[in-house]
Parts: C-alpha cells; structure tokens; sequence
C-alpha cells in the first residue's frame, strides 16, 4: 500500500465521521422538535407543529408553530413543564 493509498482511506473514514456527526444533530434537532410538538399538544395549546426551537439554556426553549404561535417550554422548579404564549 503506497502513502497516495493511505491518504485516501483516511480522507474517506474523516468524510464519514463528518457525515454522521452531521447526521446525529440532524436526528437530535427532529427529536426535540417532536418532543415540543407533544409537551404543547398534551398541555392543550394550540400549534399544530413545532417547525423550529431555539434553545435557551438548560431545559428551557423558544418553540416555533407552524400557526405561527411561539411559547417559552421549560421546566419549572417544582419539576413539571410549563408552556408560555410570547406575544408575537
């Protein structure tokens, strides 16, 4: 095996840990959108989906409707989850 050999392998397996990296935070980001299009649905607001969450800090999140309705998700300090409407 020459060293041209060698560079291209690993040039291939890099290519491939980039790709499923991306892949994973691809798969993270549709998970969470899933989960805040239930915490709002279980809680009776409407919204329909969660078409995108801008994350705060910790457990705490801007979640995004496909109505166009935004709300605050986070958990409060008794533990349970809670959902504000932000005036858009």
């Amino acid at each position: 095996m020459g060293l041209p050999r060698r560079i291209d392998i690993c040039t291939g397996i890099a290519l491939c840990a980039a790709l499923l990296a991306a892949r994973g935070a691809e798969t993270q980001d549709t998970m969470l959108l899933r989960d805040l299009t239930s915490v709002l649905a279980l809680l009776g607001l409407p919204c329909g989906q969660v078409v995108s969450a801008t994350h705060v800090k910790g457990d705490d999140h801007v979640a995004t409707c496909q109505n166009g309705d935004r709300y605050r998700v986070f958990i409060d300090a008794k533990g349970r989850v809670v959902a504000q409407k932000l005036e858009s």
